[in-house]
């Protein structure tokens, strides 16, 4: 069997992709989360430190990270606890009113429409600065997400 420069070429790319990036591989995990909706109305309502959180979803996405999603509304001069880290990495989509998210001692004003993100294991927190209820989701992925 001869094989010509063109027939190489074309063997070329199959040999340097990685196992992981091919098709197969990217099946979903087994316990991945399947698409799915979720009704505003049916989102159980949790009330730690005079917050109202309603929790979306939590678990593994088909690539492997955990998930967790969360709407919170806290009252003016509200916070849901006090600055801290972890692992996981997170995003805050303002949906109304006036936060105040300080991630590593460095504090930004954000209102409605606004997204804040932080890093894995950066110090943060977040605090309703102004005089109406301020509502936002949290969404978190990475480690320790959906625990």
């Amino acid at each position: 069997m001869c094989i010509t420069r063109r027939d190489l070429c074309l063997l070329l790319p199959a040999a340097f992709f990685p196992a992981f990036m091919r098709p197969e591989s990217l099946a979903p995990q087994e316990g991945s989360m399947p698409s799915a909706t979720y009704p505003f109305e049916k989102m159980p309502i949790r009330s730690p430190n005079n917050a109202q959180i309603r929790d979306v979803l939590k678990g593994k996405l088909a690539t492997g990270e955990s998930l967790e999603v969360h709407e919170t509304t806290l009252p003016p001069g509200g916070a849901p606890h006090a600055a801290h880290h972890h692992v996981h990495s997170e995003m805050w989509l303002i949906r109304e009113g006036t936060v105040e998210l300080t991630v590593n001692g460095t504090s930004s004003r954000l209102g409605p429409g606004s997204v804040g993100f932080v890093h894995s294991n950066d110090e943060h927190g977040i605090k309703n600065v102004g005089t109406t209820p301020a509502t936002y989701f949290v969404v978190a992925v990475g480690p320790g997400a959906s625990s």
